[in-house]
């Protein structure tokens, strides 16, 4: 009885965390996402802590989410993580629009963001190379 369960979307030895509608353009997270791609986690999280720029936060917030998925739902070792995959796609777009010199209006829009973070679990002879 009963349905049967998801496959997995990532392989046995990564978790997955995703963040959507954070209030920032594409653009921008992308260099905040490229700031910590094939670190290990506690170096990124560090890295993003100290890091000056707003939307810091939220990825901060979406690694942890990661790091816990991986400890929790697939059990796997928090000091053997490093940030496999962080990508950053569109979101929806607000319009908005201030009036302008002679009678024209002023194009404002306003881009939300989402992120996806990979982390995976590798073995100590891969980490001492990397």
């Amino acid at each position: 009885m009963g349905q049967e369960k998801n496959p997995r979307r990532v392989a046995d030895n990564e978790a997955m965390a995703k963040a959507r509608m954070l209030r920032t353009s594409p653009q921008k997270l992308n260099v905040v996402a490229a700031m910590i791609r094939g670190k290990k986690v506690e170096k990124a999280l560090a890295d993003l802590t100290f890091s000056k720029r707003r939307i810091a936060g939220d990825v901060k917030k979406c690694l942890q989410s990661a790091i816990a998925n991986a400890e929790n739902n697939h059990n796997l070792d928090v000091d053997a993580l490093i940030v496999a995959e962080a990508w950053v796609g569109k979101n929806l777009t607000m319009k908005r629009g201030r009036p302008r010199a002679r009678g024209r209006f002023g194009r404002i829009v306003k881009p939300f963001s989402e992120l996806t973070i990979t982390v995976r679990q590798i073995d100590a002879v891969q980490g001492e190379q990397a």
